[in-house]
């Protein structure tokens, strides 16, 4: 096993940096690509709810990676900076889309920009007031949003710390040191 302070361990830790920083990165410029000009209606619902399906898909094929990884904190770094700018880039669609589609929906119109600012004010607080919704739609749509945040929040925290320390067993029970305590720097390569 690599030591924290060897070549290789800063290395691993590089590279599973640079891969998180890549994913947020990649997955907030698709968000900026991509072509949303559908409108709302009963298909952007349907895209919305079937990304939401891919989203829990993606999160459980995430875990069992974490469980399996030889360094579970890293991969987990690597899963949440998919899986939250990917939650938050969803509901930004559907800000956006409503906006345009249904104009004064929120208190200004809104670009991508303001709307990605939105949807991670609303996830990490319940929003500046700065932008708010005003039709009955968006704040439908903002109401499902903060339920769903409640809900990531809590199952993405147990369920990655839960595969953390599965992984942590499993790598403690490979090397046959007996199991490990809780996760510390001695659980970085």
């Amino acid at each position: 096993m690599e030591r924290a302070g060897s070549g290789a361990g800063r290395l691993s830790r590089a590279v599973h940096a640079l891969r998180a920083l890549g994913s947020a990165v990649l997955v907030t410029a698709l968000y900026y690509v991509a072509p949303l000009d559908w409108g709302v209606g009963v298909g952007a619902v349907a895209v919305l709810v079937g990304a939401l399906v891919v989203f829990g898909w993606l999160l459980a094929w995430q875990l069992g990676s974490i469980a399996r990884a030889p360094y579970p904190w890293l991969r987990a770094m690597e899963a949440l900076a998919i899986a939250v700018p990917l939650f938050l880039v969803l509901f930004s669609a559907g800000y956006f889309l409503l906006a345009h589609d249904v104009p004064g929906s929120f208190s200004e119109p809104l670009t991508r920009t303001a709307s990605l600012y939105f949807t991670i004010s609303v996830f990490v607080t319940v929003g500046f007031g700065d932008i708010v919704p005003t039709s009955e739609a968006a704040r439908a749509l903002t109401s499902v949003q903060m339920i769903v945040d409640l809900i990531v929040l809590a199952v993405l925290g147990k369920a990655v710390l839960g595969a953390v320390r599965m992984g942590l067993r499993r790598r403690s029970a490979e090397s046959g040191s007996g199991p490990e305590p809780g996760p510390g720097p001695a659980d970085l390569p």
